[in-house]
């Protein structure tokens, strides 16, 4: 059996990968007590030293970063040219940016969210620990079984 073709990627390879796309998914978590619960949310974004930043309005997303700060981002492409899909892993401490210094910095980033709206909280994504991996995509055949392809009878 061939060994694992699966590729850790090194730090600075992570920070390029994120920098190569803006388009994450934000991993908080919601509710109190025994409603603990994690959403996720997509997310428009920019890396601003060795941190990432997104844009937000008032709602879930804000309310969860109060309450519970420690998040995850994950980011995720694939280059049709080698057929190598990766993804990156962002887990650290999310805090709106408020000061008046702060916002004039983050505001030249280009950070513009899809859905349209009031989008009037910048948050940073305070980095403690970035992974991520690289691998080839399997082709569908690999994970064909005797029943792959086969004639079956409709759910009654």
């Amino acid at each position: 059996m061939n060994a694992d073709p699966t590729m850790v990627l090194g730090v600075n390879e992570c920070w390029d990968r994120l920098r190569s796309t803006s388009i994450g998914c934000l991993a908080v978590i919601v509710g109190d007590g025994a409603d603990l619960h994690p959403e996720i949310f997509p997310v428009n974004y920019a890396v601003d030293h060795a941190s990432v930043v997104f844009r937000s309005g008032e709602g879930t997303k804000v309310e969860a970063i109060h309450e519970h700060p420690q998040v995850a981002f994950e980011v995720d492409g694939f280059d049709p040219e080698t057929g190598t899909a990766w993804s990156v892993v962002v887990k650290g401490t999310a805090k709106p940016i408020n000061r008046t210094d702060e916002l004039l910095d983050t505001i030249s980033l280009d950070v513009t969210p899809w859905q349209g709206g009031r989008k009037n909280r910048f948050v940073r994504i305070h980095t403690g620990e970035i992974t991520g991996l690289s691998f080839p995509v399997a082709e569908p055949a690999e994970w064909d079984t005797p029943l792959s392809g086969k004639l079956r009878a409709p759910r009654e």
